[in-house]
């Protein structure tokens, strides 16, 4: 049982907040948990959130927030998890970051990258040609603004270039998009099979993600249907993940996600039993 996707990005970089998150998944039954925090936190990223600043004064009010944002280093990150990796600890923990992918900065984010080694590196597009569209001002500025079918087109646009780029190991949360009920009038099914294929060709994990159904109330646990079935399909590497941003929310739903993306394995276990 594998949460792989939670963030420290509430409370401090420090050894006694991390083992919040040991101690929730320890009792919520995880064997392996993966820690991770945006690249908002991190100063060095600044350079790469230019876009989202201009895009909006929401934006910028909501990037000038030193309290949550470009107010530690990734320096000081390393340090904790080479205290963390120090300890006897009851499950296995990884560390990662959750890299804010933008098209036009691959390179800046490159470079960033360059001089660290993460146990994992998620990438994920929460932004549209610099609009956030996850965010409460979403509607007014992105959603109200722009056919449904052009956003949908220019998000896969991001996603495909964000596996292409070779920089992660693991695709965050892979329709997020649809968190606010906006789906297209196209048939999805050869953008989703196109995904597939690329995270393949590159080595790439998705996540089946359930933050979306509780934190946003979306009706899918995790991933839709159509998009599992077509990972599946493609034998498609996937990984459970909660994205809790509290101790209290790691492990949410994972049980309910890996039975769903185990349950053609579990029939054929089962009837293999049965016939035999």
């Amino acid at each position: 049982m594998i949460d792989g996707h939670m963030h420290l990005e509430y409370g401090d970089l420090s050894k006694e907040y991390v083992l919040q998150f040991v101690e929730s998944a320890v009792k919520n039954g995880m064997d392996e948990i993966q820690i991770l925090d945006h690249t908002h936190r991190f100063k060095e990223f600044r350079p790469v959130y230019e876009g989202v600043r201009k895009a909006s004064p929401y934006q910028e009010e909501w990037l000038n927030n030193k309290e949550m944002k470009f107010h530690s280093t990734l320096d000081e990150y390393c340090a904790l998890i080479k205290e963390i990796k120090a300890m006897d600890l009851p499950i296995k923990v990884s560390f990662g970051l959750e890299v804010c992918y933008v098209p036009e900065y691959e390179e800046t984010i490159r470079e960033i990258l360059k001089p660290y080694h993460f146990d994992f590196l998620v990438g994920a597009i929460h932004s549209i040609d610099g609009k956030l569209y996850d965010m409460k001002w979403s509607e007014e500025i992105l959603w109200n603004k722009y056919p449904v079918d052009e956003i949908y087109k220019r998000y896969y646009e991001c996603v495909f270039s964000l596996v292409k780029s070779d920089l992660f190991t693991q695709l965050a949360h892979p329709d997020t998009i649809k968190m606010f009920g906006h789906y297209p009038t196209y048939d999805l099914q050869p953008t989703y099979d196109e995904l597939a294929e690329l995270l393949n060709e590159h080595h790439m994990k998705a996540e089946n993600n359930v933050g979306c159904y509780y934190r946003y109330h979306t009706p899918d646990i995790g991933l839709s249907d159509q998009l599992l079935q077509t990972f599946k399909k493609h034998h498609v590497q996937m990984i459970t993940a909660s994205d809790a941003h509290h101790p209290e929310d790691v492990g949410r739903n994972i049980a309910d996600v890996w039975e769903k993306n185990n349950e053609v394995k579990i029939i054929f276990t089962f009837l293999i039993y049965f016939l035999s």
